[in-house]
């Protein structure tokens, strides 16, 4: 082992009680979360999910975007303001990035540096030219980010300063070889996806966006942990409403060791651990709180709230409908989906009004198709997601960080 790939050990936090403990508690409760949900109403969460997880990344980037303008973007709406219209694109290429990594996952290749340049390249070259552009603070140099590879230059992150651009290679290869999901089973899984996180983010291998690719490529690691319902919590929501905590710990890892009591690595086995305890715990929360979300009772009586507070004239932009398209709600919520020519049943209304419904939650896209005639499922957007998924792009604060 070369001098280099030494320079981040300890490579793994240590695997005392109280982390094992979490852990498991982790892979306990997530696999409950996911057995929750019908397959059909639980892909189309996913799915929405990848716009809060767009979200929440951009807000520990300080970049504060509207999940509205997020949702807009995604259908191709942008807004003629430059910078708005900027960060919309931003947002929406992680949207897109979470899509094609969640198609590509591997367990051999994630680890691998191949795909983590191919991480940062989906996402830069996607980018305006000015969002790839790096301005250091303190000489107003400015420098080109090349979407997928490795800086050359030396840069200071705060108060850690990454190895030198030359020790990249060799790292991101020991990296590679530490990581890999395989190395690993059970529980551990998570310990190492929480190590790796930190590491990569130490190494900082690219001029800009290495927060964003850590976060990226741990959510994938997630996904291949066997972690079920990954994609129903997401990891960067909690490091989100957490932030200065997320980087404080991050910070605290990147420290040298501290004497003999501090493990044999050359960088703090006291701060990897306090980290990955932070990690564990931000995924437990995650997971709780998705659990008080995704309650049978609670989200039956939220979809009846909805449609009250729509008669009650209570949600701006939203006009009065049947009481009984809570019955529609409902019904896609627990089938996942159903054909429109059940409606009447469903709702216990005549034929031809129970269509009408169904064309209303249709067109304002509260109900989706694949076809015009086709059987119809949940569609989770902001507007109704802030009644069904309340809290669920809110931050810590209530306002952006940043």
């Amino acid at each position: 082992m070369s001098h280099r790939s030494q320079k981040f050990t300890p490579y793994l936090p240590t695997n005392n009680g109280g982390l094992s403990d979490l852990c498991l508690n982790v892979y306990r409760k997530s696999a409950s979360l996911g057995s929750r949900l019908h397959p059909i109403t639980k892909k189309a969460m996913v799915e929405f999910l990848r716009l809060t997880n767009s979200y929440y990344s951009n807000l520990i980037e300080g970049h504060y975007t509207r999940p509205v303008d997020i949702e807009r973007a995604i259908r191709n709406d942008f807004s003629p303001d430059p910078a708005v219209r900027n960060r919309q694109i931003e947002a929406r290429v992680h949207v897109e990035v979470q899509r094609q990594i969640g198609e590509n996952l591997n367990e051999v290749r994630i680890c691998g540096p191949e795909f983590i340049c191919m991480v940062h390249r989906l996402f830069y070259e996607r980018l305006p030219k000015d969002l790839r552009i790096v301005r250091n603070e303190d000489t107003g140099q400015e420098r080109d980010v090349f979407p997928g590879l490795y800086r050359s230059a030396m840069v200071k992150v705060g108060r850690h300063i990454p190895p030198d651009p030359e020790d990249i290679p060799a790292l991101m290869e020991r990296f590679f070889e530490v990581y890999t999901p395989a190395a690993f089973s059970g529980t551990d899984r998570l310990m190492a996806a929480a190590a790796a996180h930190h590491r990569l983010a130490w190494i900082h291998p690219f001029l800009d966006g290495n927060g964003r690719v850590a976060r990226l490529f741990t959510d994938g690691y997630l996904a291949l942990a066997g972690l079920d319902s990954y994609g129903l919590w997401t990891i960067s929501r909690g490091f989100a409403r957490h932030r200065d905590r997320y980087v404080q710990f991050l910070a605290d890892a990147e420290a040298p060791r501290q004497g003999d009591l501090d493990g044999r690595g050359q960088l703090t086995q006291g701060g990897l651990d306090r980290f990955c305890l932070f990690f564990g715990q931000t995924c437990l929360d995650q997971i709780t709180f998705m659990e008080s979300l995704l309650d049978i009772d609670g989200m039956v009586d939220r979809f009846k709230g909805y449609i009250e507070l729509r008669n009650q004239k209570m949600i701006p932009g939203t006009s009065r409908i049947k009481p009984e398209a809570f019955y529609l709600l409902k019904e896609a919520f627990f089938t996942g989906q159903f054909a429109r020519g059940q409606s009447a049943r469903i709702t216990g209304l005549g034929q031809r009004t129970a269509q009408q419904v169904v064309s209303q939650l249709v067109s304002e896209g509260i109900l989706v198709s694949d076809t015009p005639k086709g059987p119809v499922r949940l569609g989770f957007c902001t507007d109704s997601a802030a009644y069904w998924l309340p809290d669920l792009l809110t931050p810590e604060s209530g306002r952006p960080h940043g």
